[in-house]
């Protein structure tokens, strides 16, 4: 599969740099089973859901995951975090002029101190003096994306955060749960919209270009998923009383299929590599609500597999033409397969 069949142009002053005043002060394009388009305000996606239907959320919380500091010969490093590999132990994304190896200590901001374990292909091992997590909520930076060209500020701490967000874990924000709050999410329960969580915690791989072998293998990089009983259950419910299973997300998306891959969905916690790309078979979504993604990504490849290439690619283009906002901070699309469920 050829990444350049999910190319789109895109003006640089379409990408959101700064979330809108209010979380559901954003725009929302509908494309529903056939091929015409709304131009919405998000919270239109009340006027879009039925009774019955079932919302499924990813409660993963952003950590503060990018450090700064120093080798002990003077130059400046950064840190991006991965994932926490024990209390004191993180792998880590390491940019520096020289990248040190086994052994080097490093002095970090916060006062803080980590050692090199090992390397790791492109991360590194770090073991640190004290509890990362302890040292990341003291000193660490909210790791925007890298097409956000400012440095983060004390706001993002908040406004990149979702309100389902309860446990820590994510370098990167389930972007499309930003646009929900409090009056929105009380207007569907009180229309019978139920709740379910599921939790991915989005790693740094996120942003990282599809490598070649991640195409030939068909497997992307690995991140935590948890898929409770709970919301098994619920989503059984939902769909004996004939109501649909609505994905806030990508993340909710692959969590929920890759606890479907048995055949039905199941309790699952683990790890998932899944690539979702053209030619999948859904067995767990029916409705997508999602952000607008980067070209050649495996998000919109996602997106694609969901509501055809043709179809998603004609509604970024009109997003483009109407100037919508795009990625982390930017506007929202709700998306339903062209016939039925995927």
């Amino acid at each position: 599969m050829d990444p350049a069949e999910f190319d789109y142009d895109l003006p640089a002053g379409l990408i959101a740099q700064a979330p809108p005043p209010e979380r559901a002060a954003s725009r929302l394009l509908a494309l529903g089973a056939g091929p015409a388009l709304r131009d919405l305000a998000f919270p239109d996606l009340a006027g879009l859901l039925r009774p019955g239907d079932l919302l499924v959320v990813n409660e993963t919380r952003v950590i503060p995951a990018r450090l700064f500091g120093r080798k002990a010969s003077g130059g400046r490093i950064e840190l991006l975090l991965e994932r926490v590999l024990a209390d004191d132990l993180a792998l880590v994304q390491l940019r520096a002029s020289h990248a040190p190896g086994p052994g080097a200590r490093l002095e970090l901001d916060g006062d803080a101190t980590a050692e090199v374990v090992e390397r790791r292909g492109p991360f590194t091992v770090l073991r640190f003096r004290e509890r990362v997590l302890d040292v990341l909520e003291r000193a660490g930076h909210v790791p925007l994306p890298p097409y956000i060209r400012r440095p983060d500020a004390a706001a993002d701490r908040e406004r990149y955060q979702t309100l389902f967000a309860r446990l820590p874990g994510s370098v990167a924000a389930p972007t499309a749960g930003l646009h929900f709050d409090a009056p929105l999410l009380a207007r569907l329960a009180a229309l019978g919209v139920g709740r379910a969580t599921v939790t991915l915690h989005v790693g740094a791989g996120t942003f990282a270009p599809l490598r070649e072998e991640q195409l030939a293998s068909g497997r992307l990089h690995a991140e935590r998923v948890e898929v409770p009983t709970a919301t098994v259950d619920a989503v059984a419910a939902t769909r004996r009383a004939g109501g649909r299973v609505v994905a806030v997300g990508t993340t909710v998306v692959r969590a929920l299929e890759s606890a479907a891959a048995g055949g039905s969905l199941a309790p699952y916690a683990g790890e998932t590599d899944l690539f979702i790309r053209p030619g999948y078979a859904f067995r767990a979504v029916d409705a997508l609500v999602t952000n607008f993604h980067l070209p050649r990504s495996s998000l919109l490849m996602l997106v694609a597999a969901f509501g055809g290439r043709e179809r998603v690619l004609a509604a970024y283009r009109h997003a483009v033409a109407q100037g919508y906002r795009f990625f982390s901070y930017g506007d929202a699309m709700f998306l339903e397969p062209e016939t039925g469920r995927a």
